[in-house]
């Protein structure tokens, strides 16, 4: 990728995406050693993504409309807030459970003014012909910012202490919120002639205008799909799973499992902008997603630690690839009118309905076990799957 801007904002998007996996390691930690809460980590799933669900299509409506650069910024500068409430939680050794729970909602409301118009903001730094390997290198960042995070977390809870680190992880977050002052801006001209933000309406409008259109239906469903039974449920969880498996340190098995995922999605955003053979289709897609639930339930069912952090690494693999797919067919296939209420539904689906993984892993996992509650969902998920495979060769 040859443009400076892109380049720029990928360096900054690394730098937030891992502050966001910062503050998840070290807040994720200290609150399990504080409540030791199944249902909190619950709690975190469904705050998380509950945002997505509901203001996902208005913020991509809004992004349509006006400067996305501004939108970003207004999350960028709550993410800070969220770190540096945390920090003074823990200095004062003051946090309570409805403490933890108000800063997981304020850390969910900035991840939802972030990730729409941030994909927006690619059409005005590459070319068309580059949207799909912008895409690519995007997903890339993040999970490079999911890999260096519980590192550089780990790292920090060491040296610092969490309450000195979780501070410190504030600064990560200035270079985007500062760039973004002069990053390249849309011809707002154009945008000034597009639909209004009308909530609920807009919803569904959009979903009447992807019904018309195979490909963004089935990326659509399949986004829904795979975050409503798992999402990333069961990183919230994984102290708990590195508890089970047992295997020296846990807060070192926490951070070890959790890069083993991050490794995986990053090897395969390494080989798919450097093969580029893998051609993007709603078949492929969805092929790529049934791998990925049927690693995880695998992981749910092991009890031996070097087996996990392999699975976690094909898991890792799979989930960049069918997502990284599904996003640029979306953003591609996406009518330019409203193009960011379509990204907006689809992050609605593929990152809102998160929240509901929340219950079907976390908080069904307070009662049954983690370890069955995400083998159960990987499961129902892998049949659901299956079933929209087969509709799809039909079209």
């Amino acid at each position: 990728m040859k443009s400076v801007p892109y380049r720029a904002q990928f360096i900054a998007y690394v730098l937030a995406m891992m502050a966001d996996n910062i503050e998840h390691v070290i807040s994720y930690w200290v609150v399990f050693q504080k409540f030791h809460s199944p249902t909190l980590g619950g709690f975190a799933v469904l705050s998380h993504w509950l945002p997505f669900l509901l203001f996902s299509v208005a913020v991509g409506g809004l992004a349509d409309r006006t400067d996305p650069r501004r939108i970003i910024q207004c999350g960028m500068l709550l993410f800070i807030v969220a770190s540096a409430g945390w920090g003074v939680f823990f200095i004062t050794d003051t946090l309570q459970m409805w403490h933890a729970m108000g800063l997981l909602v304020i850390h969910g409301c900035a991840g939802v003014l972030w990730q729409t118009p941030n994909q927006l903001l690619l059409y005005d730094l590459v070319a068309p012909s580059d949207l799909p390997s912008a895409v690519r290198l995007n997903a890339m960042a993040r999970y490079l910012g999911i890999l260096v995070g519980p590192a550089v977390g780990g790292v920090i809870m060491l040296a610092l202490v969490p309450s000195h680190g979780i501070i410190l992880n504030t600064l990560f977050y200035l270079p985007m919120l500062l760039w973004l002052f002069w990053a390249p801006a849309k011809d707002m001209a154009v945008a000034t002639h597009r639909f209004a933000v009308r909530g609920f309406a807009d919803v569904m409008q959009t979903i009447r205008a992807i019904g018309l259109k195979p490909v963004l239906a089935s990326m659509t469903v399949l986004a829904g799909l795979t975050s409503f039974m798992i999402g990333n449920a069961y990183h919230a969880q994984m102290p708990g799973f590195a508890g089970d498996l047992g295997h020296g340190d846990p807060g070192v098995s926490y951070s070890v499992l959790l890069a083993a995922d991050a490794a995986g999605a990053l090897l395969a955003g390494i080989a798919l902008e450097s093969w580029g053979r893998l051609k993007g289709t709603p078949r492929t897609a969805i092929g790529l997603a049934i791998l990925w639930s049927a690693s995880l339930l695998a992981f749910a069912s092991v009890r031996v630690y070097p087996f996990a952090i392999a699975l976690l690494f094909c898991a890792g693999f799979f989930e960049l690839s069918f997502n990284t797919m599904a996003q640029a067919l979306m953003q591609l296939n996406a009518p330019a009118e409203i193009r960011g209420r379509v990204v907006g539904l689809y992050n609605m689906a593929g990152l809102g309905m998160r929240a509901f993984s929340g219950i079907t892993v976390g908080v069904v996992g307070a009662g049954i076990g983690i370890h069955w509650s995400l083998g159960l969902s990987a499961a129902v998920l892998l049949a659901l799957l299956l079933a929209l495979q087969h509709r799809a060769r039909k079209v």
